[in-house]
């Protein structure tokens, strides 16, 4: 049986530590300079509460029932 690689296990952890990081300042820099996200994440976010107030909870009767 293989023995586990910790050294490999911990660089990738700290990669994707380093990544994510990267990513939170992008974010921060976009959001200071008025740029929305590409994926529209907090557009959707935003939009979707709005939507679902507006029409009620799912499991209300309708009022023609």
């Amino acid at each position: 049986m293989a023995t586990p690689n910790y050294g490999f296990e911990k660089r990738q952890k700290e990669l994707a530590k380093k990544r994510k990081k990267e990513d939170k300042l992008k974010a921060k820099s976009d959001r200071k300079s008025g740029v929305l996200p590409e994926d529209g994440s907090d557009v959707e976010a935003d939009g979707g509460e709005a939507d679902a107030a507006a029409t009620g909870p799912a499991d209300a009767p309708s009022p023609a029932a």
